[in-house]
C-alpha cells in the first residue's frame, strides 16, 4: 500500500475527510459482502489473501491491515463504499412511520438505533444535523448491515417536523410527563422523535412534538433508574408501535 492510500482512509475516521472524498469505511467479510450484493457502490477493498477476488480487491498483509483498521482488532477486510446521497421529501413520509433523532450522538446509540429501525420496518430516519454522522466507522460498523437498507438524513429538525404536522402526521416525544405509552392511543403513521442523551429532547423540538409519551417504570411505585438508554428506548417504544397498530 503507497501512504497516499493510508492517509486517505485514515482520513475517512473524520467527518470532514468522509464529506471531502465521498467515501465511508466497511470492515469485516460479512458486512462487505452484503455491500456488495446491494445497491451501493464499493470503490475498492482491501483484504488478507482468500477473503474477497476481483478487479476492486488489492491483497494486504497483517500489518497492512492493523495499520488501517479503524478497529481496536483489525478485521480481515476493509472497503471503502461510496456514500449514497438521499433526497428528503417530507411529502412521500406521510402514511408511514418514521424515526427522528434530536443530537443522538453517541456513535453506538445512533448505529443500534439504524438497526432497530430496520428491524421494526422502518426506512427513513430524520437527524438533526448535531446528531452522530451515520457513516462514521463505529456507526456503520454498529448498524450490522442495516444501513444498506434504512435512508438517514440529516436536517434542521423543526421545520420538517412543523412541516410533517401540517401533513396530518402526529410527531411523538418522549418526556417525563408524557402519556403512559401502553394506554395511549397511537397511530400507525407519524415521527417518533428521540432526545439527546443527556439532556433529552430541545425546546425547539419539542414545541412541534404532539403527543407526549411515557416509558413507566415496572412497578410504577418502586424506585428505579434514573433514564433509559435512548437506544433500549427506541427498540421500547418501536415494538409498542408495531405491536399495537399490527394488531388492529
Amino acid at each position: 500500500m503507497t501512504k497516499a492510500e493510508i492517509q486517505l482512509i485514515k482520513s475517512l475516521g473524520d467527518k470532514r475527510g468522509r464529506d471531502a472524498e465521498g467515501l465511508f469505511i466497511a470492515e469485516g467479510e460479512k458486512l462487505i459482502a452484503e455491500i456488495r450484493a446491494s445497491h451501493f457502490r464499493i470503490r475498492k477493498i482491501y483484504a488478507l489473501e482468500g477473503v474477497f477476488e476481483g478487479d476492486d480487491v488489492e491483497i494486504v498483509s497483517e500489518k497492512e491491515m492493523q495499520r488501517i483498521s479503524q478497529l481496536k482488532s483489525a478485521n480481515n477486510s476493509l472497503a471503502l463504499v461510496e456514500i449514497p446521497r438521499h433526497r428528503l421529501d417530507v411529502d412521500t413520509l406521510k402514511g408511514r412511520l418514521v424515526l427522528a433523532t434530536d443530537e443522538v450522538q453517541n456513535p453506538g446509540n445512533m448505529g443500534t438505533i439504524i438497526r432497530l429501525a430496520d428491524w421494526f420496518g422502518i426506512t427513513d430516519i430524520i437527524c438533526s444535523k448535531g446528531s452522530a454522522d451515520c457513516f462514521n466507522p463505529k456507526v456503520v460498523q454498529a448498524t450490522m448491515g442495516a444501513i444498506l437498507r434504512v435512508r438517514v438524513h440529516y436536517a434542521d429538525l423543526p421545520p420538517v417536523l412543523e412541516h410533517a404536522a401540517q401533513l396530518g402526521m402526529p410527531v411523538y416525544g418522549t418526556f417525563l410527563e408524557g402519556e403512559n405509552i401502553y394506554r395511549a392511543e397511537l397511530a400507525d403513521e407519524g415521527i417518533i422523535v428521540m432526545g439527546n442523551e443527556g439532556r433529552g429532547i430541545s425546546q425547539e423540538v419539542e414545541r412541534t412534538v404532539s403527543r407526549k409519551l411515557f416509558i413507566p417504570p415496572y412497578p410504577a411505585d418502586c424506585r428505579t433508574s434514573e433514564s433509559l438508554n435512548v437506544a433500549m428506548a427506541t427498540g421500547i417504544i418501536c415494538n409498542e408501535f408495531r405491536r399495537r397498530t399490527s394488531a388492529d
